[in-house]
């Protein structure tokens, strides 16, 4: 199943091709877990990639397909929330954006000008000053820290319709990290040999593979359907299936990888484990079965 692209659709796709081609491959010499680029996000800040889904011929299933596209590259950059939950949100707030819930730590809080703050069922977006947040260390391979305060947030009346979109942005940003780490997964099995063949031809780990692929590509769509549709049903399966799947994904591709995948000199785990950061948020597996339901599927 696939679908056809507008033009408008069409020529974003490429631009953002020519942009991300610069930043495939991870820098030789970086052996950690939070790979950045200021460089990437200042070209999509120029090139006015963050207001995608505020353009009528664009809307949000172009800033999904954009977030989709850009969670493939090694780099994690602060774009899921920033193209996708922003524009729905009043008011001129400055990016990048970050998600904190229940005071844990969250991604790109250090960094952020803006933060949704969850606790309970409410919502609350503030501009944190810099002595309220700091950096955590942390093996999530995204930039982490910890928000000291929330006081002087506004109170967001329509928390729903905020979670809808969280749980969009977390759907397309995790069909291209999946997509990602099965691609570098295929090329590392296809080159490494054991028996003298490599492991690709293997049976077993074709047929795990293309279960691996099935479940992302599934993904994909269920993403797009939900930026499409803007209902909070589809969000929430999506965000369900992506939790879902990631679990089983990044644990069959680790295992595929035997050692090497341990290590931090292959690129792996910055998709990975930028997985399994979204595996814990807006509540869990738990949190989005519960939505799933409510929303009477």
């Amino acid at each position: 199943m696939d679908f056809t692209l507008t033009a408008d659709q069409a020529a974003l796709a490429t631009s953002l091709d020519k942009l991300a081609a610069r930043y495939e491959t991870k820098p030789t010499a970086f052996h950690g877990f939070a790979l950045t680029s200021p460089a990437l996000e200042q070209e999509l800040e120029d090139g006015g990639f963050f207001e995608i889904a505020r353009i009528p011929e664009l809307g949000p299933l172009a800033a999904a397909l954009a977030v989709e596209r850009l969670a493939r590259l090694p780099y994690a950059a602060e774009v899921a929330l920033s193209m996708l939950v922003r524009p729905q949100l009043e008011g001129d707030w400055p990016r990048p954006f970050a998600l904190v819930e229940n005071g844990r730590p969250g991604r790109f809080v250090a960094q952020a000008r803006t933060v949704l703050a969850i606790e309970g069922e409410t919502v609350t977006m503030l501009q944190p000053l810099s002595d309220t947040v700091e950096p955590v260390d942390s093996l999530f391979a995204y930039p982490m820290g910890r928000l000291a305060s929330t006081q002087g947030g506004t109170v967001l009346p329509d928390g729903p319709a905020v979670r809808k979109w969280l749980r969009v942005a977390l759907a397309a940003e995790a069909a291209g990290l999946m997509q990602a780490a099965i691609a570098t997964t295929v090329e590392h099995v296809s080159l490494r040999q054991q028996f003298g063949r490599p492991l690709g031809s293997l049976q077993a780990l074709r047929h795990r593979l293309a279960e691996c692929t099935m479940l992302a590509g599934g993904l994909r769509l269920l993403a797009l359907k939900a930026a499409w549709t803007e209902a909070d049903g589809d969000a929430a399966l999506a965000a369900l299936h992506a939790q879902e799947s990631a679990t089983r994904i990044v644990y069959d591709l680790h295992q595929m990888l035997g050692a090497m995948g341990m290590t931090l000199e292959h690129p792996l785990h910055l998709w990975t484990y930028r997985l399994k950061a979204l595996i814990a948020e807006l509540g869990g597996r738990g949190g989005q079965a519960g939505a799933v339901a409510q929303y009477g599927f």
